[in-house]
């Protein structure tokens, strides 16, 4: 068994910046080849399972091995390099000493081991010290009066402490006679960055220009570093455009280091260029910069780049590490992608990564976000079991998911597990459950709830206002709508137009000699809106007005309650047996695009579609469709083999019943041919041989209606 003598006991700069003690050679240090021999860590007390050598250059074995020989260009070429630049030996003369002969143990005395271990004890002494001039000047009298310049490398580089560093410092500048004094001065700047102390490292720059050193590229290189390891990229970019006023040129490692900065810093453009430019030349990237570039297509809505980033990084080889993961999955969760964010977690654990807080959280956010409740709630109970403390935006997020698609009594034990732990509800926790409860019909339940929000000293809002109203509604308690809408004006709460849209969506479910009661409260909150529904009960004004009326509205009100009020306009109707009403509404509703794609031909089939539709403008599409049919068999058009009707699938959110329920029950009143198909849910073929037949039969095109109004 043989051991080296070629030690290179510990990296001595952060990042990749190491010295080498090995016998030197006289030949400048290749970078690569540096690289490759100090991350073997061949120890000289380490032992190989081959035979391992000596490396040695103008230097006999059998002549004594003299400090300085050792230390020949060690400070010059490997402690002035860039903190991420690699480097190496190129020397290839080897020779076999046996380790157990006595010129081996007089080698191994005189190798720089037992130097470099006092020196890591003095900089762990010097860390640990008071910063004052006599203490550290103290430890360091304790090296003798032959310090060397690589000494003084060593003892900074393994300190963590700013204050006494630079004591330190002054003492090495007194007692070494440095060769370059700049070398000093970029392993401190290093103690600064290890400490994410910029202030001072600033200062420290400061005082090397005020002494005439000129900063090189380490100095720069440290300066951007420690910018952005203390969250300033706007310092890092600073720092990066000083570089040319003082001569510098950066290296591929600073540039792709820029690329996070910039990105971090909102200058994405210049982020991209130089990302393209990495790419073309082939510069290595790392982790985290490959990480702010998903981040910044994340935040500007490319949620496609984000994968392009994540495609790219695995083809150059580069292993993405949990931060991109989790960076992927919260994007992937932005953009309502849950199928994508479920792949890059399954990669995520195939590659051998623990999920952490952050990735659970992420993942919340993704399912909950798009509705993918089961998924949601699988999430969460991991957590649970594994003991993961969830905050309470994380709870809101589970219970904003069970509110949209009705986990009544799954919201109800996630807010029992809330309770039981350390997180405190706010507001919007309360709000969801108060939102359960009342889409729910389960009246009590909201109310106990509104009141332990406002023994919380939370006041309700107008979120909360709306689904208690909601809810009155459902429970057809008229007088309490009307009293929930006072007490929204007596606490100074402007209604908007949700708000107003749930009073329209109430007025669908209430009794016809109670409507009086709520229209009189549209009107104080939208007066708009308040004389079209006037109009409407009314009955007796013309048509155009109405329809004038009306258009007008639609082109005033936002577009995403534009649908919403559609639909409710149009429910009235129907249960007022308005039905021409009805009818002008869907119309008006088609020419302002509210609806689009009712109805659809092609040769082979022709469809009405009626998803995201209510049940009064369900029908009353139906109604104008099963018109048009007859209208096209009476002009002689050639129908295609199959006609069908879409009702969308799955049962309503808080209801066992959906259109296609109803839908069933309503074609069987026509007597019309439509059969649910059996492998394709919420969809209702005929053929058209039956469809000609049936109209053919028909004596009357008039709507049949269902005696009440199908709570959905």
């Amino acid at each position: 068994m043989a051991y080296s003598l070629c030690s290179s006991p510990s990296p001595l700069l952060h990042e990749r910046q190491s010295l080498s003690f090995c016998l030197y050679s006289p030949r400048k240090l290749s970078p690569r080849n540096f690289h490759s021999n100090h991350v073997s860590k061949l120890s000289f007390l380490s032992s190989q399972p081959k035979t391992s050598s000596i490396q040695i250059s103008h230097v006999s074995v059998q002549d004594p091995v003299t400090q300085e020989t050792q230390n020949e260009n060690v400070t010059e070429s490997a402690a002035t390099r860039d903190p991420d630049e690699k480097s190496g030996s190129s020397s290839k003369s080897y020779i076999w000493v046996n380790p157990r002969s006595p010129r081996a143990s007089q080698l191994r005395k005189k190798s720089y081991d037992s130097r470099y271990t006092t020196l890591v004890k003095v900089a762990e002494s010097l860390n640990s010290c008071v910063a004052s001039e006599d203490e550290v000047f103290k430890v360091l009298e304790s090296l003798g009066g032959n310090i060397l310049e690589q000494d003084a490398v060593v003892v900074l580089n393994n300190m963590v402490n700013t204050d006494t560093a630079l004591l330190a410092l002054k003492y090495f500048q007194e007692n070494s006679k440095p060769k370059r004094e700049v070398i000093l001065y970029n392993v401190t700047l290093k103690v600064f960055r290890k400490a994410k102390n910029l202030d001072g490292a600033e200062k420290l720059f400061d005082e090397m220009l005020q002494k005439g050193i000129k900063p090189d590229n380490v100095t720069f290189s440290t300066m951007i570093s420690c910018a952005r390891m203390s969250y300033l990229p706007e310092k890092a970019v600073e720092w990066f455009e000083k570089m040319s006023s003082f001569g510098c040129d950066p290296d591929d490692v600073t540039y792709s280091a820029m690329i996070d900065a910039y990105g971090r810093a909102g200058n994405v453009d210049m982020a991209f260029s130089l990302y393209d430019r990495a790419r073309t030349e082939k510069w290595r990237i790392d982790p985290v910069t490959f990480s702010t570039l998903i981040k910044i297509h994340g935040q500007s809505g490319n949620f496609d780049g984000c994968l392009n980033v994540y495609e790219e990084m695995k083809a150059i080889g580069a292993k993405p590490n949990l931060v991109i993961f989790n960076t992927l999955l919260d994007a992937m969760g932005r953009a309502k992608r849950p199928w994508q964010a479920k792949k890059i977690y399954q990669e995520m654990i195939t590659n051998g990564f623990t999920p952490s807080w952050v990735t659970y959280a992420a993942l919340l956010r993704a399912f909950g976000r798009a509705r993918y409740g089961d998924d949601c709630l699988n999430v969460y109970k991991e957590m649970k079991e594994k003991g993961i403390q969830l905050n309470v935006i994380l709870y809101n997020t589970v219970l904003s998911m069970c509110a949209d698609v009705g986990y009544t009594d799954e919201a109800i034990s996630i807010f029992e597990d809330l309770k039981s732990s350390e997180t405190m509800p706010d507001s919007w926790t309360f709000s969801s459950m108060i939102t359960i409860y009342s889409c729910s019909g389960q009246v009590s339940e909201a109310e106990a709830m509104l009141n332990e929000m406002m023994e919380a000293g939370f006041e309700p809002n107008l979120f909360v206002l709306t689904s208690l109203i909601q809810c009155y509604g459902k429970a057809k308690r008229t007088d309490d709508v009307v009293r929930t809408f006072n007490q929204l004006l007596e606490l100074g709460i402007s209604p908007d137009e949700r708000f107003c849209g749930c009073l329209l969506n109430v007025m669908t479910q209430t009794p016809k000699e109670e409507l009086f009661k709520l229209s009189a409260c549209i009107e104080k909150a939208y007066p708009k809106l308040g004389y079209v529904v006037k109009l409407l009960l009314e009955a007796d004004e013309e048509n155009e007005i109405f329809k004038k009326e009306a258009s007008e509205l639609f082109d005033t009100i936002g577009a995403d309650v534009r649908k919403a009020y559609c639909n409710c306009l149009i429910d009235l109707s129907v249960n007022l047996d308005l039905l021409d009403r009805a009818c002008e509404l869907l119309d008006l509703g088609l020419a302002k695009e509210v609806y689009t794609d009712i109805q659809s031909r092609s040769p082979s089939q022709w469809s009405l579609n009626l998803k995201g539709l209510s049940l009064g403008a369900a029908l009353t599409a139906l109604h104008v469709w099963i018109n048009d049919l007859s209208k096209a068999l009476e002009s002689g058009e050639e129908f295609p083999p199959l006609l069908g009707i879409n009702t969308g699938h799955g049962k309503h959110k808080y209801s066992d019943k959906g259109l296609a329920a109803v839908f069933d029950s309503h074609l069987k009143e026509l007597n019309a041919p439509f059969h649910e198909a059996p492998d394709n849910v919420g969809w209702f073929l005929t053929t058209k041989v039956a469809a000609k037949s049936w109209l053919e039969s028909r004596s009357s095109s008039e709507l049949v209606t269902p005696q009440s109004f199908v709570d959905l």
